[in-house]
């Protein structure tokens, strides 16, 4: 840094450095405001939200619960049905429990059989569809 020696030099870094004080400050706000934004908890709970769906695993885990804990609310249903004895509801809980442990422990090999099901229904369906057809 050079030494002032006049009084034009000294207001003329006095203007500059109150330009680079001005620059600064804007810059200071526009950052905070970022910050802020990014902390806010809305925001925060998205950008885990998505994070989370974004990850592979996760997409599979969610849907092989949902698979699991469906699978055992639907055969309590069949087997239970809407009844208000005791001893049958709790054999009905313990039925859920039990298809959602096995759906949930077994969720890979139930999907590729349905898989496989599917895939031979469509094949079925489509190969029929090719025959009448002229």
């Amino acid at each position: 840094m050079e030494k002032i020696t006049s009084v034009n030099e000294l207001r003329e870094r006095i203007a500059l450095l109150e330009i680079e004080q001005a620059n600064s400050k804007k810059l200071l706000k526009e950052e905070f405001k970022t910050t802020y934004e990014s902390l806010r908890p809305v925001n925060l709970i998205k950008k885990t939200f998505n994070e989370l769906t974004t990850a592979s695993d996760f997409k599979g885990n969610i849907l092989n619960a949902v698979v699991s804990i469906a699978a055992g609310y639907l055969s309590k249903k069949v087997a239970v049905g809407a009844t208000h004895n005791p001893l049958k509801n709790i054999l009905g809980a313990i039925l859920q429990m039990g298809v959602t442990n096995a759906v949930s422990k077994n969720g890979d090999e139930i999907k590729s059989v349905l898989k496989n099901l599917l895939t031979k229904f469509l094949h079925k369906k489509d190969g029929t569809a090719k025959e009448t057809t002229p």
